[in-house]
């Protein structure tokens, strides 16, 4: 198999939002309350507008999407570091265990490298065991002395 990655371009949208759908799927079966918001024209609008909210990647073979990876930039001003924000990584379910998931944290990884960053940060629903297995493999450390809080407004 060989799996390309490229950064997300503005005709990807039908296939990332497909693939966001089959993301919601997965974590409503884990017991999620995710109800979807992200269209075609959101992921244009959001994520190629004047002031994109989003950049990402997508794995490929032959021209088949095989998984995607959104992230922001974000900044740590305790260590005065750059680093990427991963919003969602998502591998098509019979494409794990190929290296799919690995090659776009690399990417991410990379990203961030090359901006100048040193960090990688990202949440994982409490559920998923598989992705938490994912992230343990890859190195990924629990920040146990920060818990997330949101503010809706």
């Amino acid at each position: 198999m060989t799996v390309t990655i490229r950064p997300i371009r503005r005709e990807d949208a039908e296939a990332v939002v497909g693939m966001t759908k089959e993301f919601g799927a997965y974590l409503i079966s884990l017991g999620d309350h995710w109800d979807p918001k992200f269209t075609e024209e959101r992921f244009v609008e959001d994520g190629f507008g004047p002031d994109p909210a989003f950049f990402g990647f997508i794995a490929e073979e032959a021209d088949q999407p095989l998984g995607y990876l959104l992230y922001t930039p974000t900044y740590d001003s305790d260590t005065a570091q750059r680093g990427i924000f991963v919003i969602d990584l998502w591998v098509r379910p019979w494409t794990r265990r190929l290296g799919v998931g690995r090659k776009l944290m690399g990417a991410a990884g990379d990203l961030a490298k090359a901006r100048g960053g040193n960090f990688l940060l990202w949440s994982v629903y409490k559920p998923n065991t598989l992705a938490r297995a994912f992230y343990d493999k890859l190195g990924g450390e629990e920040t146990g002395d920060l818990d997330w809080m949101v503010l809706k407004l």
